[in-house]
């Protein structure tokens, strides 16, 4: 494909790229943080960046040997996801000495079931893979943005498994959610369908611009409960009501995660926030049974969920009630 025959060179030779600077690279930034004091950020940047760039690699490299050899079924693509993301995230919670304060693992089995979470930085997808497959075992499908296709691992990958890359911002649209309707196709105990109902990664000033425009549009129903949200984008609700319709019986895991605020894009690593940080994650189980029949009931109950997620943040975050 040629998007492949762009992206897999071009992470290839920036890996090289980067660990021929290397050499100078990292005194340079050892110097700079000296001078400045700050507790070795832009070195653990540059390593950061050889880290990632090498797991890519390594995910290419791994994933096109199973295809090469024809043994690429999805035990062995699920198998892979795990450890990559796993050892990924264990990783960058060691290079930025992070601690790791998890609750509620015990609710991801069994499956089949929705898992919903909120999304503020680069690195949180990889806690779907790192938490719920490597540690529980759970075969996850994505409804993912389509950029993420520009990824080679991901493309490599996500397109051996079931999952959906959409266009930002469209999700809501009858034509994808009819695609994300058939990440239930064939789901059983052992599988779960990944959702971030957000639709972006939360920020203040997406938060507020969505606010405005939402309340120059003219009247919206849930405004009043959008605006009481502090940490979190209004929830999309289409593609959680299509799942619902089509799977009523399914139950939803909310994830609820905070530590990694500011992380928006990878140079945000630069930056040195996350540096002494302590990741904290819960997870807590919602049965279909307690979801009402009607569509509005269905939003008033998602509303309520989220508006518990956004409460569990603003504590973890240490904001003030």
């Amino acid at each position: 494909m040629l998007r492949r025959s762009v992206t897999i060179p071009a992470f290839s030779l920036a890996l090289l790229g980067w660990t021929a600077l290397l050499p100078v690279l990292l005194p340079l930034a050892l110097a700079f943080d000296l001078l400045l004091r700050r507790r070795l950020a832009a070195a653990r940047f540059v390593v950061a960046l050889l880290v990632y760039l090498s797991f890519e690699l390594f995910g290419v490299l791994a994933v096109g040997s199973l295809v090469v050899t024809g043994r690429a079924n999805a035990a062995r693509i699920y198998a892979l996801e795990a450890l990559w993301a796993d050892a990924l995230l264990r990783a960058l919670l060691r290079l930025f000495t992070m601690k790791l304060a998890v609750e509620g693992l015990e609710v991801l089995q069994p499956g089949p079931l929705l898992l919903v979470g909120n999304h503020v930085s680069v690195a949180d997808a990889l806690l779907p893979a790192a938490f719920a497959t490597a540690r529980r075992g759970l075969r996850l499908r994505y409804v993912a943005k389509g950029e993420l296709i520009w990824d080679p691992c991901v493309d490599l990958a996500g397109h051996l498994v079931p999952n959906v890359f959409v266009r930002r911002g469209s999700a809501d649209t009858p034509g994808d959610l009819a695609r994300v309707v058939t990440l239930l196709d064939g789901i059983g105990p052992g599988d779960g369908v990944v959702l971030l109902p957000e639709g972006t990664r939360f920020t203040e000033a997406k938060r507020a611009a969505l606010l405005a425009k939402r309340a120059v549009d003219g009247p919206h129903e849930h405004l009043d409960r959008d605006r009481r949200l502090r940490c979190l984008m209004p929830p999309r609700t289409g593609g959680l009501l299509a799942l619902f319709e089509r799977a009523p019986g399914i139950d939803v895991v909310f994830m609820a995660h905070a530590g990694l605020e500011g992380i928006v894009r990878l140079p945000d690593l630069w930056s040195g926030l996350l540096i002494g940080r302590t990741l904290r994650v819960r997870f807590w189980r919602v049965p279909a049974s307690s979801r009402p029949p009607d569509r509005e009931g269905r939003i008033d109950w998602l509303y309520r969920e989220w508006e518990r997620l956004d409460a569990w943040l603003v504590r973890a975050r240490g904001l003030p009630p």
